[in-house]
């Protein structure tokens, strides 16, 4: 073996080291949690889940190990996900690389030891995601020098968003996110090096480059972002050599190579609704894309991944890529007009790459106006930018040993090594510091929801159906094996109107919604229990069917809500003769509605209820009470706190005062309307000032809860805050954190 391959195995092996070990030592960084305390350990001894889409991922695993296939069902020849968004369920076109990994990893592991799928789960990102700094510094290696590949290498396994959702406990697609997009570029930029010099090369490379986006698509459904930047700027540049006058016959021969291999492929192995959904996507970056459901709260609003980034949220994750990219940039443009710099330092990047990488980083920058998430896009060109103009940077150090002004540099290279160290040490150890010591993420859930997942699994018939708030959806289908009103994949084919939806599955019901949430939050929000029980029972029997059917002879989004909210806390009959005294449907249609809205043989079902929908509960009561004219929320107050008790006083973080030997209290220097005093599933509530707009929830002496006077009486604050008080619903299990709820 040659020196340099040596070299470069250390190097590679290095590399995947610092990703791996850093990432392992999350585990045990200190914060508000403590991973030691096993309220927040699984029975294997290891955290909850931090990222709880990493349990829908593990279900589907479980599933392909179970029966072949990732679906609960196989119906009419696709697969089903039947625990999803219950009911229908929705078809199943999730990306299945994960699941294939994990399931060979599994069965491998379990070969030699005894380790549960779950443990597995958990542990694999921080050993897959590691290897984008390998590809990184293999891709940037061929373009520049070691230490330029290194920096490439070690910052793609250290920037801080990228690490922060590849840690043990997110089990999620987020691993792949680097992987693939420097493979797909890299076999592409090896393509364009050989455009002018061999046919052969450019349609071998050009069909490594679309295999390796066949496995994007098969990593993440958001490939197409890639894809259509790729297919844009080779049109370009085919109609621009056109217009020239060039020979165009490779880009042909390449650009045909990389969208046949890519589109056949994804036809083959995922199916053709991924197509579609490929020719869809371009709407979603000019808001085209949510329109059917548009009169309908967004609760992709509540998402904060989904949010778009601030310029401070920006440098807050990376900006040393921010910046070093741009500098690269700039003077890897610098060094291709100048023919001899050309040569001398990047003989083997040419315009058309360059073209190529400033386009991505542009496509990337636009990316972001879709939310924080599309970040993951903006890494792959910033770090192949930095990364080179390290390489630029020691070349430049490296001219000082032929330089008569720098003697010490001429009379003892070693300097210059030493030199380019640093520089590789100042560039990347603030990044190694920052992931080691900032990066924390706490469990997604504890004992408590486990416990009472595991009570729902053991203790209520297979076709129970849960109602609760999305966030915890992907848990209770997984641990608890019961179909879910909504979970994270809520409004799933949001880029599908239900035309579309019903063309390609028409053996099944109306496309999955966000009005759906608008429901769920609606029979949180109201004071009326008989009408959250009218709400639940119509989600978990006919799911969306109501409001549909209904909407279709009233053709208004308001009225149609209008009627429901005062339909579905009556009996059957009355409700017949709303519809038909009041609203004016005909007799047969009335009787179509009720079928839905009020169902002979409702769903067996359960409502959880647990402290985490505290937090966001603001979201809760917003979307509850949504101004279907306005397409608006009112702004009610919300506000959750820490409680503190020192010196005869009570004092929150949201700013709630108590004195505790006088009793009074106030929120910002004013006085509540009601305050309410919970410990242990008991309440006590005093009326203070009738003028006031808010009320004061004392929880446990832990939290204060500011709410709007308006929900003082709502199911939320009975169920979720007071957790008594409600005379419909009756708790069957109860833990600390955890309720569950039966009519």
């Amino acid at each position: 073996m040659n020196r340099q391959l040596l070299v470069q195995i250390c190097i590679i092996l290095l590399i995947f080291s610092v990703g791996v070990f850093l990432r392992l030592g999350t585990v045990n960084v200190e914060g508000t949690y403590d991973f030691e305390t096993p309220f927040y350990q699984d029975e294997n001894g290891i955290p909850y889940m931090s990222e709880l889409d990493s349990y829908y991922n593990y279900r589907l695993t479980e599933n392909l190990l179970d029966h072949g296939y990732m679906g609960d069902a196989i119906i009419n020849g696709v697969q089903w996900d039947l625990h999803s968004y219950y009911p229908p369920g929705v078809p199943l076109d999730y990306p299945p690389l994960i699941t294939y990994l994990t399931a060979f990893i599994y069965k491998f592991v379990n070969l030699f030891a005894d380790v549960p799928l779950i443990v597995v789960c958990f542990w694999l990102p921080a050993f897959v995601a590691p290897l984008a700094g390998v590809v990184a510094y293999l891709f940037v290696g061929r373009f520049t020098n070691q230490y330029g590949a290194v920096a490439a290498g070690v910052l793609a396994v250290i920037t801080s968003f990228y690490f922060a959702r590849t840690v043990p406990g997110w089990f999620d697609t987020d691993m792949f996110n680097l992987i693939f997009p420097l493979l797909v570029v890299w076999f592409l930029f090896e393509a364009y090096d050989n455009i002018n010099k061999s046919t052969q090369k450019v349609i071998l490379f050009s069909f490594l480059s679309g295999f390796s986006m066949f496995l994007f698509a098969l990593a993440w459904n958001g490939w197409q972002y890639l894809f259509y930047i790729i297919i844009v700027f080779w049109l370009i540049q085919i109609i621009w050599n056109i217009v020239k006058g060039k020979i165009v016959k490779n880009h042909l021969y390449g650009f045909s190579v990389f969208i046949v291999t890519t589109l056949v492929l994804v036809v083959i192995f995922t199916g053709f609704i991924n197509i579609i959904k490929l020719t869809y996507s371009p709407l979603q970056l000019i808001d085209l894309s949510s329109g059917t459901w548009s009169d309908w709260p967004n609760v992709y609003t509540s998402v904060s991944e989904l949010g778009k980034p601030s310029l401070k949220d920006l440098f807050s994750y990376f900006a040393d890529l921010i910046l070093g990219g741009l500098f690269g940039i700039l003077w890897i443009c610098r060094i291709m007009l100048n023919d001899s710099l050309h040569q001398k330092f990047l003989d083997r990047m040419n315009w058309l790459s360059f073209s190529f990488l400033v386009l991505w980083i542009i496509a990337g920058f636009a990316t972001l106006t879709q939310g924080v998430r599309f970040i993951m896009i903006l890494i792959p060109p910033l770090v192949i930018s930095t990364g080179i103009m390290v390489g630029i940077v020691i070349e430049y150090l490296s001219l000082l040993k032929n330089s008569k002004r720098t003697d010490i540099f001429r009379r003892k290279p070693v300097f210059i090594k030493i030199s380019s160290i640093l520089i590789l040490l100042v560039l990347l150890l603030p990044g190694i510091i920052n992931v080691e010591s900032d990066v924390f993420l706490a469990p997604g859930i504890d004992d408590d929801v486990w416990a009472a997942s595991i009570w729902i699994k053991n203790n209520t018939a297979n076709n129970t159906v849960i109602i609760s708030t999305w966030s915890n959806g992907h848990v209770y289908t997984a641990i608890a094996d019961r179909p879910v009103s909504e979970d994270g994949r809520m409004g799933y084919i949001e880029t599908l109107s239900v035309r579309n939806y019903d063309d390609l599955y028409p053996f099944k019901s109306k496309s999955p919604s966000t009005a759906r949430d608008y429901w769920i939050c609606k029979a949180f929000s109201t004071d009326n229990e008989s009408l959250s029980v009218g709400i639940m029972r119509m989600l978990s029997t006919s799911g969306d069917e109501g409001y549909i059917k209904l909407d279709t002879y009233i053709k208004n989004t308001t009225k149609t809500v209008e009627t429901l909210n005062n339909i579905l806390g009556l009996n059957r009959t009355t409700s017949r003769e709303i519809l038909i005294n009041k609203y004016n449907l005909e007799s047969e249609q009335a009787d179509e509605v009720l079928k839905y809205t009020h169902p002979e043989n409702p769903s067996p079902m359960v409502l959880v209820t647990t402290d985490t929908m505290i937090g966001p509960g603001r979201w809760t009561l917003t979307f509850g009470e949504w101004n279907f004219q306005k397409r608006q929320s009112n702004n009610y107050t919300y506000s959750v706190g820490t409680v503190d008790m020192m010196d005869g006083y009570l004092n929150s973080t949201n700013d709630v005062v108590m004195n505790l030997e006088t009793g009074n209290i106030t929120w910002k220097n004013e006085k509540p309307y009601c305050a309410v005093f919970v410990d242990n599933g008991t309440s006590e509530k005093c009326y203070i000032d009738d003028s006031s707009d808010f009320c004061i929830f004392i929880i446990d002496n832990n939290q204060a809860v500011i709410i709007d006077r308006k929900f003082e009486n709502s199911t939320f604050a009975k169920l979720v805050l007071e957790k008594t008080n409600s005379t419909v619903f009756k708790p069957l299990y109860a833990n600390k954190g955890a309720i569950v709820w039966g009519i």
